[in-house]
C-alpha cells in the first residue's frame, strides 16, 4: 500500500470516527498509539483500558498503529478532539514542541536500567515543565516512559562514525535526530515508518533505529544485516490527553485517568525488564547470519564527542526554553545517578 493510500484510509477512518460522535457514545473514548497492540505502546495501552474499565463506565477504544494513519495524524486527530488519548514519540513531535527533541541529544541518558527508570518517575523535566509546554499545543501531558535501548540496524556493520559515511540512514520526521546522524557521519533521511521496510529492501536507505523489541516485531532483521549497540539512547514515548477533554472532565474522572496511568506506566516498566535481550535471542533463532556488536567505551568516544554538537544544535534551535530544559534534565539525571 502507498504512503498516500495509507493517508487517505486513516482520514477516511477519521471521518467517519467523527461522524459517529454522538451522545450515545459519549463515555466511549478514543485512543492511538504507534505500534502493534503487542507491542510496548499497545501493551502500555491495553493495561491502562483495563484500569479504566475496570474502575469506571467509561470504555476505551484502542487503534493501533495504521488504523488511523501515520502519527502526524493521529496527533492532528488528537488536537481536533476526533481523539481523547494518543501515544507518541517526541521524534515525531519534535516539529511541534521543539523543547521535546532533548530525548534525542545522543549519550543524554543513562543505560542503567533503574536510574533510567527513576528519572522518567522522578523528574521534574517531565513532571512539571514539559506539561505546560505541551498544554500550549492542546494537549494534557498524562506520562513519558522508556520503551528500550535504541539499536541502529545496518546493511553493513558499525564500528565508527566512518561506517556511516554515506549510509542513507532513515530517521523519523525530527529535526535534532537529522543532526544527530548528521554527527555521527551518515546522510539521515526522514521517512514516515510506513516506508521503511520497503525503504531498506530496495536499498533507498541502508540503516535504521529503533529498539530491539520493534526490530523485531516490525522484522527490520529480515532488511539488515548486522545490529549495533552504540548506547546513544533509549526510546522515549509520552502518552497525552486532548486538553478540552481532559480539562472538561469531572474531578473524580481525572483522578481516576491519573491513576489508570499510575498504574501502567510501573506495569511497563516491569514488562520491559529482559525484554531487549529475548528479543534479540528471537531475532538470532529466526535469522543466524545476522551479527551482533556492542561497542566499547573505547568505540563509543567517537560518537558521544559528536554528540557535543548535537546538544549545541538543541540550544540553537530552542533557545533559552531549550537551555532551560536541558539544564534541569542534567540535574533530574544527576539527582538519580547518586
Amino acid at each position: 500500500m502507498t504512503i498516500t493510500k495509507r493517508i487517505l484510509t486513516g482520514t477516511a477512518a477519521a471521518a467517519a470516527l467523527a461522524a459517529s460522535m454522538t451522545a450515545a457514545q459519549a463515555d466511549t473514548w478514543r485512543y492511538a498509539f504507534e505500534e502493534a497492540i503487542t507491542d510496548v505502546q499497545g501493551v502500555f495501552a491495553t493495561k491502562f483500558k483495563e484500569e479504566v474499565e475496570a474502575n469506571s463506565d467509561h470504555e476505551i477504544q484502542l487503534f493501533p498503529y495504521g488504523t488511523l494513519g501515520e502519527s502526524a495524524d493521529i496527533m492532528e486527530q488528537t488536537q481536533a478532539g476526533i481523539l481523547q488519548f494518543v501515544n507518541q514519540s517526541p521524534g515525531f513531535t519534535g516539529s511541534l514542541i521543539p523543547e521535546a527533541q532533548v530525548f534525542f541529544v545522543p549519550y543524554l541518558l543513562p543505560t542503567e536500567e533503574e536510574q533510567l527508570n527513576e528519572f522518567f518517575r522522578t523528574s521534574t523535566t517531565i513532571n512539571e515543565m514539559f506539561p505546560e509546554i505541551y498544554a500550549e499545543q492542546g494537549l494534557e501531558l498524562l506520562a513519558m516512559y522508556p520503551e528500550g535501548e535504541v539499536v541502529m540496524t545496518t546493511k553493513e556493520p558499525v564500528t565508527a562514525p566512518a561506517d556511516l559515511n554515506e549510509v542513507k540512514f532513515r530517521v523519523m520526521t525530527n529535526p535534532l535526530l537529522v543532526e544527530s546522524y548528521q554527527a555521527f557521519g551518515a546522510t539521515p533521511t526522514p521517512l514516515p515508518w510506513g516506508e521503511v521496510y520497503g525503504g531498506l529492501q530496495t536499498n533507498i536507505i541502508q540503516g535504521q533505529e529503533n529498539p530491539m523489541f520493534f526490530v523485531e516485531s516490525t522484522k527490520m532483521y529480515e532488511v539488515t544485516d548486522h545490529i549495533t549497540f552504540a548506547g546513544h539512547n533509549n526510546f522515549t514515548t509520552a502518552i497525552m490527553a486532548n486538553k478540552d477533554f481532559f480539562d472538561g472532565l469531572p474531578a473524580e474522572d481525572q483522578e481516576m485517568i491519573e491513576a489508570a496511568i499510575d498504574t501502567a506506566f510501573e506495569y511497563i516498566l516491569e514488562y520491559q525488564q529482559g525484554l531487549t535481550e529475548e528479543s534479540l535471542a528471537r531475532i538470532q533463532e529466526d535469522k543466524p547470519s545476522i551479527t551482533v556488536t556492542r561497542l566499547t567505551e573505547e568505540q563509543r568516544a567517537p560518537f558521544m564527542e559528536a554528540a557535543a554538537d548535537v546538544e549545541a544544535q538543541f540550544i540553537e534551535m530552542t533557545g533559552e526554553s531549550g537551555q532551560k530544559i536541558l539544564d534541569q534534565m542534567k540535574a533530574d539525571l544527576e539527582a538519580v545517578s547518586d
